[in-house]
């Protein structure tokens, strides 16, 4: 039988929702990936940082931006000891700076996703997928890595009707 894991990174904290700023405890890309857990049978991973970014969001995009400029692969709290018992990856996360934050590259980089099918999703405030789609693909060569999820973070807890069609359009539900 198929085994999926959702890998995720999502930020509570400050965050940014339509021109405003509002602080949440959950993130929006967690939130999703909730739904997608009350939706399908998968185990999951949050991909958390060492060093987490600042709460205060305008920190927090600086301190992303200077990561990503840096091309840094910041430490995690912790990893999966194997991926080997899965063969879908839901792998969700935020825009940042027109990719994914660093962190999913520092997860992606630990292990071989040959013969995998990695399934992304990516939560912003209309900038879309940006180019991390690419940046997955080039990571990760021996995947499949099918079209992404693209969901309006603010809009987080009502995709449920969105993310079941993606589900169902890649054969999880």
């Amino acid at each position: 039988m198929a085994k999926t894991l959702i890998a995720f990174f999502s930020r509570a904290d400050e965050n940014y929702f339509s021109g405003a700023m509002r602080y949440v405890k959950v993130g929006n890309t967690e939130i999703v990936c909730r739904i997608i857990n009350n939706l399908i049978d998968a185990d999951s991973f949050k991909i958390e940082m060492e060093e987490p970014y600042s709460p205060v969001y305008m920190t927090c995009i600086d301190e992303a931006k200077r990561d990503l400029r840096a091309n840094t692969r910041p430490e995690l709290v912790s990893m999966p000891d194997s991926i080997d018992a899965y063969d879908t990856i839901v792998l969700a996360y935020p825009n940042y700076w027109g990719t994914m934050p660093m962190a999913v590259f520092t997860f992606l980089e630990a292990f071989d996703f040959t013969g995998k099918t990695i399934l992304p999703l990516c939560t912003n405030e209309g900038s879309g997928m940006g180019g991390s789609v690419k940046d997955i693909k080039k990571i990760c060569p021996g995947a499949t890595v099918r079209s992404g999820l693209s969901i309006t973070g603010s809009m987080a807890a009502d995709s449920k009707t969105s993310v079941q069609e993606w589900l169902s359009a890649n054969g999880l539900l």
